[in-house]
């Protein structure tokens, strides 16, 4: 109440264009600009609105008990669901499935996607500790467990992915910090540090099997966005019902403190946090595949193939993206647009 509904509201339009912006991931090179506006709109007025209202403004969600603190659920479940459903619609991206097989289709620069991921781990502290909606002693302690689960996460898909592969992957260990990240998003308030440090770690795991088996099942997802914001926000909301610590530094003493499964072997935390799970993912997912087929029908998803060869910068901009690019690969032969 003592916040002014000005911040507010601004608050809540960084929230929801996060949503969205997770779905630009998931479709990407094959999606039609106009397409994805429309998608946007949609689910930015209309999906998130519902499901934002259900958890955060008095909803029946509330009510029952759900705990989602910044949004793990109400943000990147949300947008999750909606980049599983348009991905699956969308198809693979061209050469991605070539005679039973996936084909890597490599980032252009990786530098560029790690800068992307240090401004991410920095405006983090803001999505997480802004959600306080106070400047007070609870907000650096919000940090500190929302730097401890996404650094366990990084560490971990490095991990894993060195043993699996024999190499650390950067692109996995990127998608391990937003994995940790996302993960403690509903419950930066109400973990300990162990706790904190325990949802990093398999948060990072989740991420690089995820993106394995949505890969299995062609689900062509370019950079990961559903097995970051989808299956670790899942994760992290799940994580409240285990984790919440009743006795931690912000819930001592409190009437109203959250508790986990694993601190007073109650499930009735748990359980609200699957019934709130289960109920925005099945109104997200009849949302997204009703606007989807919508928009399909009426505009159209999907570039020409002509288009997708030559890149979306060119027909679908008007202009190239890394100059000369284009022209360089036609002179070598490596890129034709006309024979698509």
């Amino acid at each position: 109440a003592a916040v002014p509904a000005a911040i507010s509201f601004l608050f809540q339009v960084a929230f929801a264009a996060t949503a969205a912006t997770i779905v630009s991931g998931a479709v990407a090179e094959r999606v039609k600009f106009g397409a994805f506006l429309i998608f946007s709109t949609l689910l930015v007025a209309v999906s998130y609105a519902i499901t934002g209202h259900w958890v955060w403004d008095g909803g029946w969600l509330a009510e029952m008990g759900f705990s989602d603190f910044a949004g793990s659920t109400v943000v990147h479940s949300v947008g999750g669901w909606a980049a599983l459903v348009g991905a699956a619609i969308l198809g693979p991206r061209l050469g991605k499935y070539q005679n039973g097989r996936i084909s890597a289709i490599p980032g252009h620069n990786m530098g560029f996607a790690t800068l992307g991921c240090l401004i991410l781990w920095i405006g983090w502290f803001g999505f997480n500790g802004g959600s306080e909606l106070a400047a007070n002693e609870a907000v650096p302690y919000i940090i500190l467990t929302s730097n401890l689960a996404a650094v366990c996460g990084a560490l971990t898909a490095t991990l894993v992915t060195w043993l699996r592969d024999d190499k650390p992957d950067l692109s996995m260990i990127i998608n391990g910090l937003l994995a940790g990240f996302v993960s403690i998003t509903a419950c930066a308030y109400v973990v300990d540090y162990f706790g904190a440090i325990i949802i990093g770690i398999v948060g990072g795991v989740l991420v690089v099997f995820a993106v394995r088996i949505f890969e299995n099942l062609k689900i062509d997802d370019p950079v990961g966005a559903i097995s970051v914001h989808l299956v670790c926000g899942i994760w992290g909301t799940l994580a409240v019902g285990l984790l919440a610590n009743p006795r931690n530094i912000l819930q001592q003493g409190k009437d109203n403190a959250i508790a986990g499964l694993f601190y007073d072997g109650n499930f009735e935390q748990l359980i609200a946090q699957v019934i709130g799970i289960a109920a925005v993912g099945a109104f997200v997912v009849l949302f997204s595949l009703a606007a989807w087929y919508l928009i399909k029908l009426v505009f159209g998803l999907r570039v020409d193939l002509k288009d997708e060869i030559e890149g979306l910068d060119i027909s679908e901009h008007g202009m190239e993206a890394y100059t000369g690019f284009v022209y360089e690969s036609q002179m070598h032969g490596s890129i034709n647009p006309h024979d698509a």
